[in-house]
């Protein structure tokens, strides 16, 4: 009997030790989170209370601002021109690629042409031309002396020439897919030409001229290339 009483004793004993163990605890838990939660909001009154929280999150904003701008704009990086289209000064995209929504592609060429790195062409539009070539037809064959020019190309397959002394022909020529849309720069004094070379489809332009173009005058020469 002593020894079933001391028994009992000693499991007593290690219950009131586990009990007060758990309340231990439990009271250290909850003062890490009171205290954890004290901290939090004294540490963003802190921080709201200096002379430069607005700044610094104006900073925050615009780099992220940047970030997106440059994710944007590498997007639309065009996907395969060639060195040819270089020596045409032309980039081109596939419709795919572009930027757009569910309802097509929408964008400023004369900007895309900067950002493409496409140079000599209008960077303003005095003068502004849309038209369509149909199967077969050509447009251009001219030369402007006072004005620079971009165009933006799409719609069929086309042939475009722009006058370059540095190729042995005395330009270069390069095919735009009917599939691709075409951003190109024709600077001052140099001939340009575009020709629907597809069996179907037309070709669709914009011609965004710096200056306002008067074709009776003596400043644009015609019927530059007599191949064409």
């Amino acid at each position: 009997m002593r020894e079933m009483r001391v028994e009992r004793e000693r499991e007593r004993e290690r219950n009131s030790n586990t009990m007060a163990t758990q309340r231990r605890m439990s009271y250290i838990n909850n003062s890490q989170t009171t205290t954890s939660q004290q901290i939090r909001p004294s540490i963003i009154t802190w921080f709201i209370q200096r002379p430069y929280p607005i700044p610094f999150l104006l900073v925050i904003f615009l780099f992220l601002a940047w970030i997106s701008l440059r994710t944007q704009h590498v997007s639309r990086t065009p996907p395969h021109s060639s060195h040819r289209d270089a020596l045409a000064n032309l980039v081109r995209f596939h419709s795919s690629h572009v930027a757009k929504d569910n309802r097509g592609w929408l964008f400023d060429p004369i900007a895309l042409a900067l950002d493409s790195g496409v140079s000599g062409g209008a960077v303003t539009c005095s003068s502004l031309h849309v038209g369509e070539i149909r199967p077969g037809k050509r447009r251009g064959n001219h030369r402007h002396h006072d004005c620079n020019e971009t165009f933006l190309i799409w719609g069929a397959a086309t042939r475009f020439r722009l006058e370059n002394s540095r190729e042995n022909d005395g330009y270069a020529e390069v095919t735009i897919g009917r599939d691709e849309i075409a951003v190109a720069a024709s600077p001052v004094n140099t001939a340009h030409a575009l020709v629907n070379i597809d069996s179907t489809r037309s070709i669709f332009f914009l011609g965004c001229q710096d200056n306002v173009i008067n074709y009776n005058a003596s400043s644009t020469d015609f019927n530059v290339w007599k191949d064409l």
